[in-house]
């Protein structure tokens, strides 16, 4: 059974920083783009950062860009994200996701629901106190 798994994921101030893991299972994730995307609080599942398959692209979203880093260690089939200076609107649940038919510059500008990536995690919360 392919499975991601999610973790890390936690209360904390703003001004914080946490790491989250997403750790796969059931196959090997080498040649897959993975990504993290988030969904606040009533709100739609948003792109937060992507990385290909060799980790030489890499994307994130602009409300992101230089507080959070996306990396990924192949040998043990895993993707993370390192946040730091959160802040409130940060508040969400994070999701791993993996694809294998498109890109990291792709997945920073598909509908991640109406695409339908090939793998989803359950998600982790995260929630910035201020």
């Amino acid at each position: 059974q392919v499975e991601l798994v999610e973790s890390g994921g936690g209360l904390v101030q703003a001004g914080g920083s946490l790491r989250l893991s997403c750790t796969a299972s059931g196959r090997t994730f080498s040649s897959y783009a993975m990504g993290w995307f988030r969904q606040p609080p009533g709100k739609e599942r948003e792109f937060v950062a992507a990385i290909s398959w060799s980790g030489d692209s890499i994307y994130y979203a602009d409300s992101v860009k230089g507080r959070f880093t996306i990396s990924r260690d192949n040998a043990k089939n895993a993707v993370y994200l390192q946040m730091n200076s959160l802040k409130p609107e940060d508040t969400a649940v994070y999701y791993c996701a993996a694809d294998l038919g498109t890109t990291a510059q792709s997945m920073a500008v598909i509908d991640p629901i109406s695409y339908g990536m090939d793998y989803w995690g359950k998600g982790a919360l995260v929630t910035v106190s201020s």
